[in-house]
């Protein structure tokens, strides 16, 4: 063998390895789901297999009864030479019924005790995994393949593995009742399958490569789907006539990947077609054979009619349990998915042996020569940075877009650790702590924070489940953030569902739904509190009562803000002005504003821009 042929070689090997890996950990999580329901069906398959070689085993003893029997006339002896073979063979049609419903009900209780474990662990993992998969298309792709090759491929997988060991007992029971006419028979009959299964095995390897290939364009037709069906684009593609440039931008995708489906589906129709005629060709040698062993005199009429029977049956189970097969290749292919995804592993990590986290931080937050770029990029957005986070102060972060801002608030909630360089709460290093541990000593407001759709309580106890049942805390929370007040005037207060996503839900303003969010991230009670914006969707009478509210509520903690406004930066203890990166001043409001540096020229612009606003609203 030349080393190509051997490379080959290999190369199956590790294929058919590959795909032996996926059934044995698919059954397994089949096992793992549904143990006593599978044990179940597997007797049952194990039945159902021997039925129909027990049905045409009597097919030999019925035809010559009724041949033995005609022209003597009727008689009780001849009628039960006939009634009994006929009899069992449609008590076994019976027992094929019940066994065929009884299979039902087991396979619909599979499936959704399946559906249900495969969904969890999809779940599971998917939050497990660090924040920063999901900003990359790669992760996107890896989630969206598992999710096709989730619970309905397990349980097809399973299916066909059933049918195949079901198919091989009953071709088992074929092969003995031909055998005796020759051992011949049931070669040809296996070999009369082939092409078949050629046909099937390839083109089920080129649907999973064209599928793999075009996971991107199929999300993007869900993107395009959500454009255009979605709550909160429905307003932008109203106003700028959006809809047609989607659609069409949808129904151009579609027509592609439908028009290359359409190909793959008439090259796999012309290989089937050839197979078939294949097929048939042997078969049809086959059955000259047999006949002329009849004519001859060789064989009754019985015989032939047994033969007809097994062989043709015999056939369509061999190409059954071939298609069962090539399924369970094509299905381990796409299973494959699934368990790649469920071994992703994260980076951000548990320490073997953490450090307690302090409870209240006495000395606060320091970056020490930072650097930090995110995967796949040249330019570190962090290089050497560093910033002293005091505890029990508030510290406001300005700049302008691409400082480097949002980056900081990964970083602190350990959503990325640094390149080089380190982290440290009170002297420690981030990543000596319990990740989860650590995480609850913070509690943040995003930027774009989520609009929970359930009742105005539980979008506030959402932000501490442990104390989401303490009515009295989620009170006060809303206070703190001014939303007290229209929760009150809901039409069942606290009880109210909230958003139009489902029945009886009653929306909020935008800035209102922002004061939720501060509520449901000051509920938690967290000893550093970090703030993106916080402000940035209230007007500036609501932004000024919350600013009352603010100092109070982050006494004796350590807040971090991030905005661009000026009116609520000048509140914090200290401000640091980043830009590219770097923090280029620092300083309170006053500080700042005698340097003359960036923050004061920023500070003015401001200031001029929200006067001149004023000013044309009065006249207007």
């Amino acid at each position: 063998m030349n080393s190509q042929g051997f490379n080959i070689l290999i190369s199956k090997l590790r294929s058919a390895n590959t795909i032996f890996s996926h059934l044995a950990k698919t059954l397994n999580l089949v096992w793992v789901a549904s143990r006593y329901w599978t044990v179940a069906w597997m007797f049952l398959l194990l039945l159902q297999g021997l039925l129909p070689a027990a049905s045409i085993s009597l097919t030999p003893q019925a035809i010559n009864a009724l041949v033995s029997v005609t022209g003597s006339g009727i008689s009780a002896a001849n009628v039960e030479k006939v009634i009994v073979p006929v009899g069992l063979m449609a008590g076994i049609v019976l027992v094929g019924e019940i066994l065929n419903s009884t299979a039902e009900w087991i396979r619909t209780a599979q499936s959704e005790l399946v559906q249900d474990y495969v969904t969890g662990l999809i779940q599971k993992q998917s939050v497990t995994v660090d924040y920063g998969f999901y900003e990359y298309s790669e992760y996107n792709d890896q989630l969206n393949r598992a999710r096709e090759g989730a619970s309905g491929r397990s349980l097809a997988l399973l299916e066909n593995t059933g049918r195949l060991l079901q198919n091989t007992v009953t071709l088992f029971a074929m092969a003995g009742i031909l055998a005796p006419y020759g051992f011949g028979l049931p070669i040809t009959l296996v070999v009369s399958a082939f092409p078949a299964f050629y046909v099937l095995t390839y083109f089920n390897k080129i649907q999973y490569q064209w599928s793999q290939r075009t996971t991107t364009d199929r999300r993007w037709l869900m993107y395009y789907d959500y454009l255009l069906t979605n709550n909160a684009t429905a307003a932008e593609v109203r106003l700028f006539d959006y809809a047609d440039y989607f659609q069409s931008s949808y129904r151009n995708l579609r027509r592609r990947l439908r028009h290359e489906q359409f190909h793959l589906l008439k090259l796999q129709t012309l290989g089937r077609f050839v197979a078939t005629i294949i097929a048939l060709s042997i078969a049809g040698g086959a059955m000259a054979w047999i006949g002329r062993q009849v004519l001859l005199g060789i064989l009754t009429l019985g015989d032939l009619a047994l033969f007809f029977q097994a062989f043709g049956q015999g056939q369509s189970i061999v190409r059954d349990l071939l298609n069962n097969l090539g399924q369970i290749y094509r299905n381990s292919l796409f299973l494959g998915n699934l368990f790649e995804f469920l071994q992703i592993q994260s980076k951000i990590v548990e320490p073997l042996n953490p450090v307690p986290v302090p409870s209240t931080p006495k000395k606060g937050i320091l970056f020490r020569q930072v650097t930090f770029r995110y995967p796949g990029t040249s330019e570190p957005v962090l290089n050497n940075f560093n910033l002293t986070l005091p505890a029990g102060k508030i510290v406001a972060i300005v700049g302008d877009n691409g400082a480097g801002k949002s980056t900081l608030i990964k970083l602190l909630c350990r959503f990325y650790d640094p390149e080089s360089g380190s982290i440290e709460l009170d002297g420690i290093d981030l990543r000596n702590f319990s990740v989860k541990a650590f995480r609850r000593l913070i509690t943040v407001l995003f930027q774009s924070p989520i609009h929970y759709y359930t009742t105005a309580g539980e979008n506030i106890g959402l932000g501490d489940i442990s104390a989401a049942s303490n009515y009295t805390e989620i009170q006060a929370a809303a206070k703190a953030s001014g939303i007290d007040d229209k929760i009150d005037r809901l039409p069942l207060g606290y009880n109210t569902m909230l958003g139009k996503l489902f029945p009886e839900g009653t929306d909020l303003s935008g800035g209102q739904w922002q004061r939720l969010a501060l509520a449901r991230a000051f509920f938690r009670r967290a000893q550093i509190i970090i703030l993106d914006e916080p402000t940035s969707a209230m007007d500036p009478w609501a932004e000024h009562d919350w600013l009352e509210r603010f100092r109070t509520l982050a006494s004796n903690r350590t807040a971090v803000v991030i905005t661009h406004r000026f009116t609520l930066a000048m509140r914090a203890d200290i401000i640091h002005v980043m830009r590219a990166g770097e923090i280029v001043e620092s300083g309170t409001h006053d500080e700042l504003l005698a340097q003359g540096g960036f923050y004061a020229q920023s500070w003015k612009s401001q200031m001029e821009s929200n006067f001149s606003n004023s000013v044309e609203s009065a006249v207007v």
